[in-house]
């Protein structure tokens, strides 16, 4: 926003790296840039989906936004019995993963996917990655031991007023999905989507 011509920025398109960039031409509607040098290769990060119940809109940016931070490879929006809302704005959330992305370096941006009913999307599971169910209830195991090793991982999050009964009785009958807890204490939807990110990426993800 502040740059002229003549001044060198750092550009990516989340497939061909990062790549040094001179400014030759700005308006008020965009810019034009010559390509020099790159920078970096792109980087691969892991196979990670994080997937979160409507909640307030201000939560749900801090989701998007610490997600993007945290390395995940997309977010998936659903709808279920006790979501706080029905709708959002699936392009203002993308544009906070992009300024996200940008500001932590990484050189791909999470996909932010609109958002679905619970069970449509448990009806049309086809890939083999695990989903890790964060249960409340408080009598799976901890998610630290349950993970298994490099194992593509889905992260599943509630809404605010947790799943309803019936909701999690088929969640723990499926077989890619693993119950977790987050420890003693019941977490808002932000808090625990960021704890269950970071631990994820601590046991399995690109942090070790």
């Amino acid at each position: 926003m502040r740059q002229g011509q003549g001044d060198v920025v750092l550009v990516f398109n989340g497939r061909d790296g990062e790549w040094r960039a001179t400014l030759t031409e700005v308006t008020k509607r965009g810019c034009v840039l010559r390509l020099g040098e790159m920078t970096r290769p792109q980087a691969v990060g892991p196979d990670l989906d994080l997937i979160v119940a409507l909640v307030k809109r201000a939560r749900l940016e801090t989701i998007i936004e610490k997600a993007a931070e945290l390395g995940a490879s997309r977010v998936r929006l659903v709808l279920t019995r006790f979501t706080g809302a029905d709708h959002t704005n699936v392009g203002r959330l993308q544009a906070i993963a992009t300024e996200a992305s940008e500001q932590t370096g990484r050189l791909d941006v999470p996909e932010v996917v609109a958002p679905i009913k619970l069970d449509r999307l448990l009806d049309g599971w086809a890939d083999d990655r695990q989903l890790v169910f964060c249960d409340e209830a408080g009598d799976a195991g901890p998610i630290i031991q349950t993970l298994r090793e490099s194992s593509p991982c889905a992260l599943l999050i509630g809404p605010e007023g947790g799943f309803a009964p019936d909701e999690r009785e088929r969640l723990r009958s499926l077989p890619f999905v693993t119950p977790v807890s987050l420890g003693p204490r019941i977490l808002r939807a932000d808090t625990a989507a960021i704890s269950a990110l970071t631990l994820v990426q601590a046991a399995i993800g690109d942090w070790r």
